[in-house]
């Protein structure tokens, strides 16, 4: 079984580095850190954790709330919180909250109940209950959408500029009509995503648009909004999606109609899924760093777990829009 002067060794670094890094102290150099959790990884070690919960009167175990634990997106986050919470000794639960506040509330009450280390929460538009965690120094980390009040640490993805640059993308390709499918209201990423939507309107020139629905973050309520739009006296020759689950409900509406993609409607979707290249056309998105989000999120935690008395972080990250068939009339 390897040992902590192993890792020392294998990195090249002091065992006092190791401990750090593996506990996720700032002080520790970005590159030396991301080299001692390769050694980590590769040798199969892991931190002896009883001493430590004994100090510390908690468990080596973290919560991770998301909100659609179907949805690939949260997925990719869900594994980069579990790829550095194993390596630094942590084990992580999932929960799915479901867009609900009520089930939230229930998993934050069991998270304390369970005295987890901390907790990585993707919050419903209405959370209030990260209170208590404050309340009870329960650490915790927003990912993906902003907490109510910023009193923790966020990581977050500038979605308002990436969906105004995907908007940009459409008129760029000469569609004239355009319209948005977003999320709830309330839900910060889906008021974000029509904002930015909205904005490069304004920016090209563009009168605003009454071709906005909302629905559900779910293929289902896309579908439905889909068909309206397309009944409408004139209808969109182009959508800005605001998620993978709901460009299939799009996808699906196309279909019953006869519409192809590109040609008929261009699509511009958030997430770059593997299915996206499947299709015909291929679809065009906006890839969010997912994966990143949840391992920033994550050292972001263990750094906390260490120092309760750093001040609250905000780190956002940028999104990219990859160009494919979906946005091509011919």
């Amino acid at each position: 079984m390897a040992t902590i002067s192993d890792v020392a060794a294998k990195a090249g670094v002091s065992t006092a580095t190791v401990s750090r890094a593996l506990n996720g102290k700032s002080t520790v150099d970005p590159a030396l850190a991301a080299r001692v959790q390769a050694a980590a990884v590769e040798l199969g070690y892991h931190p002896n954790g009883l001493a430590r919960n004994l100090r510390r009167q908690e468990t080596a175990v973290l919560a991770l709330i998301i909100s659609d634990v179907e949805n690939p997106f949260f997925t990719a986050i869900a594994r980069g919180v579990e790829d550095v919470a194993q390596t630094a000794g942590y084990s992580v639960v999932l929960c799915n909250s479901d867009e609900s506040a009520e089930k939230e509330r229930r998993y934050i009450d069991v998270a304390l109940q369970e005295r987890v280390a901390g907790v990585v929460l993707s919050p419903t538009g209405a959370s209030t209950s990260v209170n208590v965690l404050h309340k009870r120094g329960t650490p915790v980390v927003a990912v993906d959408r902003p907490l109510a009040e910023p009193s923790g640490d966020q990581v977050l993805v500038d979605t308002r500029l990436a969906a105004r640059e995907a908007t940009a993308h459409l008129i760029a390709a000469g569609y004239q009509r355009l319209g948005c499918i977003t999320g709830p209201a309330g839900v910060r990423t889906a008021d974000d995503r029509l904002a930015g939507f909205r904005d490069a309107l304004r920016s090209g020139g563009r009168r605003a648009s009454k071709l906005v629905r909302r629905a559900e973050y779910r293929a289902t309520g896309a579908w439905q909004a889909t068909l309206d739009l397309l009944d409408e006296p004139e209808p969109p020759d182009a959508l800005l999606v605001a998620n993978s689950a709901m460009a299939i409900g799009v996808l699906e509406a196309l279909t019953s109609r006869g519409l192809r993609l590109g040609r008929d409607l261009g699509v511009v979707a958030f997430d770059d899924v593997p299915w996206a290249t499947l299709i015909d056309p291929p679809l065009t998105v906006v890839a969010q760093p997912a994966y990143e989000l949840g391992t920033v999120a994550a050292r972001l935690l263990l750094a906390r777990i260490s120092d309760g008395s750093r001040p609250p972080t905000a780190t956002t990250l940028g999104a990219r829009l990859i160009e494919r068939g979906s946005t091509q009339r011919s």
